[in-house]
């Protein structure tokens, strides 16, 4: 038996469609699996195929509802696990609790450590993810982390697009490092975002430091999630005289009011990506979807014959 067949992929319920395109490029078929309920609400899974031996990759972005598709995920590993698989890596495009990685407050939890601990008692013995909100979270971990980033995959799609006159706008402080890392990629330079509040719940005072006027735009967040930040963003920018206005990230949260104010803001296009599934309703015309899933599928091809991953970004 080819090393290659030993290779398995499976999902739960989170991203099914992503899990189908990462075999697909793998060449081999999903493994048979169903993830239902008990009548009681309790999650029931079933492996209908032998795992002994096997090199396992379970595909599960924990997104909304996001309890529901981590607890499929624990459920998945456990199962698989005591079947007697040989390796098995949790392959989380999104991780949920991301943003719950340190105690803002007084009695804070730090969930994102919490949901480490939960993986990794479950059985996993390495984990794929892509864009952590927050890189530490990789040390929240005992066991190996392969963190994939999603700028080289968006950086390409501008880069097709020949704009020009462009600059990468990071929405806040916290963003600049992916934003740089976007503006080396496609050869333009940056401008920040510093919003403040002058007291609660009044509107965001912005100052752009930079110089955008003329300029195409380019905003980038890890994630887009009320959209609140991207679409205020927008707006004062085209007020301080950019020409177009283009928004990407890697995670399209996309909860709430989200699309409605994407599709009202002064936005031509916002550019995302497949790790987390867009329901029809949420396709709305400005929204184009890239695919992680060669990227995903070449991370499993590499871990599965012991290569380096961080040679796929060289």
């Amino acid at each position: 038996m080819s090393s290659r067949q030993q290779l398995k992929i499976f999902t739960g319920n989170a991203n099914s469609a992503l899990a189908e395109e990462i075999a697909h490029y793998l060449g081999v078929s999903v493994g048979a699996a169903k993830v239902t309920h008990f009548s009681d609400g309790e999650i029931q899974v079933k492996i209908n195929e032998s795992v002994r031996g096997a090199d396992v990759f379970i595909i599960q972005p924990t997104c909304e509802p996001v309890n529901e598709h981590l607890m499929e995920l624990l459920v998945m590993v456990d199962a698989v696990r005591r079947a007697s698989a040989r390796r098995i890596t949790a392959v989380t495009p999104y991780y949920g609790y991301a943003r719950q990685d340190r105690k803002a407050r007084a009695r804070d939890p730090i969930t994102a450590k919490l949901v480490a601990n939960l993986i990794t008692a479950s059985g996993a013995r390495r984990v794929i993810t892509m864009d952590l909100h927050a890189g530490q979270i990789q040390g929240f971990f005992d066991i190996p982390v392969d963190h994939l980033p999603g700028v080289p995959l968006l950086a390409q799609y501008f880069i097709q697009q020949k704009l020009d006159n462009v600059v990468v706008v990071s929405p806040d402080l916290g963003g600049v490092q992916r934003a740089r890392d976007l503006a080396e990629r496609i050869g333009a330079p940056i401008a920040i975002i510093d919003k403040r509040r002058p007291e609660p719940n009044v509107a965001e005072i912005m100052h752009i430091i930079g110089d955008i006027k003329g300029k195409n735009v380019i905003m980038i967040d890890d994630i887009i999630d009320t959209a609140g930040t991207i679409t205020q963003g927008a707006v004062a920018l085209k007020e301080l005289g950019a020409n177009d206005v283009y928004a990407c990230c890697t995670h399209p949260v996309l909860s709430g009011p989200a699309v409605n104010r994407l599709a009202d803001a002064p936005i031509r296009e916002v550019l995302v990506t497949n790790t987390i599934p867009l329901p029809e309703l949420k396709k709305i015309d400005k929204i184009k979807i890239l695919s992680v899933a060669p990227l995903l599928g070449e991370a499993i091809i590499r871990i599965h014959e012991d290569l380096s991953v961080s040679k796929l970004f060289d």
